[in-house]
């Protein structure tokens, strides 16, 4: 299964995982300059590191997120993540077109949540392929 995990993320990486995790990294580089938003900086740096090799790993639910995280939740939505999510949107397009990319489209569908609500969330490995959860 590890091997099988290795092969989607090479090929995730080169039809778009790269490309999601620039997006990302730019979100965190203007949120560390604005510095009171640096937690959603930190957030962006780890939503770039799923992004970037998403398969054998998801995330789940930090059991000690509570009301701020809902609240930073609701400002990076404003901000940020509705712009990562249509990203999402518009990557998964062409890959739906191919027949190939069917699988990649559906697994970038599965980013927009995260992409969304990043705050109180945690990447984990997982042993059920791509967004077990």
């Amino acid at each position: 299964m590890k091997l099988f995990h290795l092969l989607l993320n090479i090929i995730w990486l080169v039809f778009c995982g790269i490309w999601m995790a620039i997006g990302y990294l730019i979100a965190a580089i203007i949120c560390f300059i604005l510095i009171i938003t640096i937690p959603f900086g930190v957030a962006s740096l780890r939503i770039a590191g799923f992004v970037l090799w998403p398969f054998g790993r998801t995330t789940v639910e930090k059991p000690d997120a509570g009301a701020g995280s809902f609240i930073g939740n609701v400002i990076w939505v404003i901000f940020a993540g509705w712009w990562l999510a249509l990203a999402h949107l518009a990557t998964s397009i062409p890959l739906f077109l191919s027949i190939i990319g069917i699988p990649f489209g559906w697994a970038n569908l599965k980013l927009i949540p995260i992409s969304l609500m990043p705050l109180g969330r945690e990447v984990v490995p997982s042993d059920s392929g791509f967004a077990g959860r």
